[in-house]
Formats: structure tokens, C-alpha cells, sequence
């Protein structure tokens, strides 16, 4: 029994890491269905370039979307701004909001970047985007000091139907192949110095000590958790009790409920301060009594 807590805790410690590694693997899979089942190049310079393109990018911006649809941070800061604008730079802070922003949009940026470095990597979506480009500076790279055949069959490279020589239409494939991976493997790496460099700029701004934030993040962590039971159990108990004073035809029995002003108060944003020991607005919030007590 003490292995098997063992083996939990680590997983559960890890579950960043076996999330982004899940989302990895899928990626991954969803390229290679998109690549040998749905994608299908056309190989003509009026279509190619849209085609490949939109196999390349359309997915990441449906991730992106995603992303951000289900960022539950996003929609505490958007939620009722609409009504009350201040709720989107609470103080009038504004640096703040921009820093939140930033954050949410990074996030949800994760799973697009995957998707870009996979079909990068491939370079299947490349090379039939940028065989269809009608431009000098790609024809001149692809066929400089060739004959003028390469440019008018380079976009049925792709499908290997070219009336060019067959060593000269692997060299072309290997050529759009090539600049595909190096695309990725420059979006791979510019990316993870991003990521470190903010991490980095993170930490060394950070009010608290390092043990201190590994703490906030394991309750932030666990509210959260807590939070969802507690809510599905209290709603449920909610949802009894009024279903029976309907049923039995009764007055409803007392039932104790935050108001408007407190679920506003614990809908905001957190923003630390040293002045007072607080890990969320939760904890904020119940800790001030004389605000809990307000009608």
C-alpha cells in the first residue's frame, strides 16, 4: 500500500509533465492521421500554397482556441467586464491585466506550437505550400541555373507527377523537406529559450521565496480541487432541499448561501501582496470578517 502511495504522489506531482507529454503523443497522432488520411495535395500553383497552408496553421489556430476557451482563468477576468470594465484592470492597474493576458495567451499557445513543430517536422504541409508560391525569390531558390521546366512543373513536386528527371524531383522534395525541419527545429528552440527566459524573469521577480511558491502553488492546486466538490456537493443539497419544499408543498428549510458581493469577491483575480499573508481570493476573503459578514 505505501508503493502504491508512493507511485500516486509521483504522478501526481508530475502531472504537468505526463499532461504536456499526453498532448504531445497526441499531436503527434492527430498529424499523422491528418498527413495519410485527409490530406491530399493537389499539385497546381493556383491551389497549393491555400491547400498547405491551411493544413499547416488551420489546426494550430483551432488549438488555440480551444486553449483559450477553457482557460478558467481567462473567463474570471472577461466574465461581467462588459457591465463593469474595471473588473478588467481591478486598481487601475492596467500592467497587471496585460501580464494576466499574457499568460492566458502563452498558455493556450502551448498545444499550437506542438502542432506547428510536428508538421514542421514532417514537412509534408510545407512542401506543397510553398511549391504552389508563385514568387522569383522561391522559384530562384528551388531552380536557380535550371531549365525553365523546373518552374512550371516545381508544384507537382509534392506528388512525385513532375515530367522533371526522377533524381532531380527527389532532389527538389529533399530540398522543400529540409527547410520544413529546419523551420521547426528553429520554432522548437526559440521557444524553449522563450519559455526558460520567462521562467527565469518569473522567479527572480518573484515576492516570495522558492519554497514559499511551491507552496502557493500546491494550495492554489488544491483549493481548486476542493472548491469543485465542495461546489457539485453544495449544489446538490441546494437542489434537494428545494426540490422537496416544492414537492411537499413547505416553506423551504434555512439554507445558509454566500451572496452576490461575496461571489464577486472571490471571482477576481489574485494578486499577491506582502502586507498580507494570503494565498487567493478565497482565502482573502474568508479571513476578512468583516466583509463576510455583510449582507
Amino acid at each position: 500500500m505505501d508503493n502504491f502511495q508512493t507511485v500516486l504522489r509521483f504522478f501526481m506531482n508530475q502531472k504537468a509533465t505526463i499532461g504536456y507529454s499526453f498532448m504531445a503523443i497526441l499531436t503527434i497522432g492527430g498529424e499523422r492521421i491528418f498527413s495519410m488520411v485527409s490530406f491530399q495535395c493537389p499539385c497546381n500553383h493556383d491551389q497549393n500554397f491555400a491547400y498547405g497552408m491551411t493544413f499547416l496553421l488551420g489546426p494550430g489556430l483551432v488549438l488555440l482556441v480551444l486553449g483559450l476557451f477553457f482557460s478558467s482563468r481567462l473567463w474570471r477576468l472577461y466574465t461581467g467586464c462588459c457591465l463593469n470594465p474595471v473588473k478588467l484592470c481591478p486598481g487601475g492597474n492596467c500592467f497587471t491585466c496585460l501580464k494576466v493576458f499574457v499568460k492566458i495567451f502563452s498558455g493556450a499557445c502551448v498545444a499550437p506550437i506542438m502542432w506547428l513543430c510536428v508538421a514542421l517536422l514532417n514537412g509534408t504541409f510545407y512542401e506543397c505550400a510553398v511549391s504552389g508560391l508563385d514568387n522569383d525569390l522561391v522559384l530562384d531558390m528551388f531552380c536557380k541555373n535550371r531549365t525553365l521546366m523546373c518552374r512550371e512543373e516545381l508544384a507537382r513536386v509534392p506528388c512525385s507527377k513532375s515530367n522533371l528527371p526522377s533524381d532531380l524531383n527527389m532532389e527538389l522534395l529533399l530540398m522543400f523537406r529540409a527547410q520544413s525541419q529546419i523551420l521547426g527545429w528553429c520554432i522548437i528552440i526559440i521557444s524553449a529559450v522563450l519559455g526558460l527566459l520567462g521562467t527565469c524573469y518569473t522567479n527572480c521577480r518573484s515576492k516570495v521565496s522558492y519554497l514559499q511558491l511551491t507552496f502557493w502553488k500546491y494550495y492554489v492546486e488544491k483549493e481548486k480541487e476542493q472548491f469543485d466538490t465542495f461546489a457539485m456537493e453544495y449544489a446538490s443539497k441546494l437542489a434537494e432541499r428545494n426540490l422537496k419544499s416544492f414537492f411537499e408543498n413547505r416553506e423551504p428549510e434555512v439554507f445558509p448561501f454566500p451572496n452576490h458581493k461575496a461571489w464577486e469577491e472571490i471571482s477576481a483575480l489574485y494578486t499577491f501582496s506582502k502586507s498580507e499573508q494570503y494565498y487567493s481570493t478565497l482565502q482573502r476573503y474568508v479571513e476578512r470578517d468583516d466583509e463576510r459578514l455583510l449582507p
